[in-house]
């Protein structure tokens, strides 16, 4: 069984690791390979022939990463789920000679949640970051029952999405727009601010209450300002690699049909984070 991760500058993904050693757990003939856009020979070819590439030569499925989750759309036979409801993919899967697109990032950040049993059931989140990353995010956040706030640098994408949203789930709370700091009662980064290449902070966990929880979904590096932050002031903090896992975890099962360890792929996130780079 083949697999492979499609994306531009996808070097240091943990992806592949994870899902092969998962592979080998679980006793399966599983490769999982990289087709990076950004070398060749995958920079000279389109989305389209990447596709066709991998459902012609009898790969499982794909997983799909920046910039490709939306274009993605396009080449494929069926959305499932919340993919249908957002238009971003992260996840195909080859079947039947049909290919069906699914976001794994929705229901891996979701999982998340539940499994950091973060309060989510009528609290006030706010999010900040509207991206590809952020829609999945912000309706897991609410089908777990949180009213949701979106912040964004570009205001009409925040409103965009919260449209988009609430057309797709109309009983939701969600919207954009001013907040006050001491209501909000958990706090998501879905920006890529905290990264290595991307310092920062996207909001300041110190004017928030005492009672709010923070998620991070950045993971490069785990501990980013803001997590340290947050945690130094005592809030209950959820770092990236939870929804990086996660994802990853439902992503297996749908391109495998075998029931994944998720605690063990967890350790094998852990050892493949914590192993020399390579120069």
């Amino acid at each position: 069984m083949k697999a492979a991760l499609v994306g531009n500058g996808i070097g240091a993904s943990l992806t592949p690791g994870m899902h092969e050693a998962e592979g080998r757990a679980q006793g399966l003939t599983y490769s999982y390979d990289s087709f990076d856009t950004a070398l060749t020979p995958w920079s000279a070819r389109s989305l389209a022939e990447i596709l066709d590439h991998a459902q012609a030569r009898g790969y499982a499925g794909l997983n799909i990463t920046h910039p490709h989750k939306m274009a993605v759309v396009a080449h494929l036979d069926e959305l499932s789920g919340a993919a249908q409801a957002l238009g971003t993919v992260n996840t195909g899967v080859f079947r039947d000679g049909r290919r069906i697109g699914y976001t794994t990032d929705y229901s891996g950040f979701g999982a998340a949640l539940r499994a950091y049993a973060l309060p989510t059931q009528g609290a006030y989140v706010v999010q900040f970051g509207a991206g590809g990353a952020g829609s999945a995010t912000a309706l897991a956040l609410v089908d777990a029952g949180a009213r949701v706030k979106l912040v964004d640098s570009v205001p009409h994408r925040a409103e965009a999405l919260a449209a988009q949203i609430a057309k797709a789930r109309p009983n939701a709370t969600i919207n954009t727009g001013p907040f006050d700091p001491a209501r909000v009662e958990g706090a998501v980064n879905a920006t890529p601010l905290g990264m290595n290449a991307y310092p920062g902070m996207a909001f300041d966990p110190a004017t928030l209450s005492a009672r709010a929880w923070v998620a991070d979904i950045v993971y490069f590096p785990m501990d980013t300002a803001l997590t340290k932050a947050a945690a130094a002031r005592g809030l209950r903090v959820m770092q990236g690699g939870a929804m990086a896992v996660y994802q990853a975890v439902d992503a297996f099962k749908l391109i495998t049909g075998v029931t994944p360890d998720a605690a063990r792929m967890g350790a094998s996130f852990d050892r493949l984070r914590a192993a020399p780079q390579p120069d």
